[in-house]
C-alpha cells in the first residue's frame, strides 16, 4: 500500500509515470525501507495505464461487491429487537445485585 501511495503522490506531484527509481527515493527520504520487489511489481502492474484508467478500474470492480442488501439488515433489526427484550430482564437483576450489597455492608454512607 505505501508502494501505491508513493506513486499516487508523485503523480499529483506532476509525475506523470513514476518510476521505480522515483518511488525509491521519495519513501527513502521518508526513512522507510523499500522492497524493490515489490516496486518492480507495481511499476510492472501499473505500466502503460493512468491514474485516472485505474480509478475506474477500481470503482467497477467496487461496484460488483456485495453489500449485504435488505436480508442482512432485516436480520439485524429482527436480533436487535431481541436483544432489546433482554435488556430490561438483564436490567432488573442488575439493580437487585447491587441493592443486596448495599444491605451486606451494615452501614450507610451518611450514616
Amino acid at each position: 500500500m505505501k508502494y501505491l501511495a508513493a506513486y499516487l503522490l508523485l503523480v499529483a506531484g506532476g509525475k506523470a509515470a513514476p518510476t521505480a527509481e522515483d518511488i525509491k527515493t521519495l519513501l527513502s527520504s521518508s526513512g522507510v525501507e523499500v522492497e524493490n520487489d515489490r516496486v518492480a511489481a507495481l511499476i510492472k502492474a501499473l505500466e502503460g495505464k493512468t491514474v485516472q484508467e485505474l480509478l475506474e478500474e477500481g470503482q467497477q470492480k467496487l461496484a460488483a461487491v456485495p453489500t449485504g442488501g435488505a436480508a442482512a439488515a432485516g436480520a439485524g433489526a429482527a436480533a436487535a429487537g431481541a436483544a432489546a427484550a433482554d435488556a430490561p430482564a438483564e436490567e432488573e437483576k442488575k439493580e437487585e445485585e447491587k441493592e443486596e450489597s448495599d444491605d451486606d455492608m451494615g452501614f450507610g454512607l451518611f450514616d
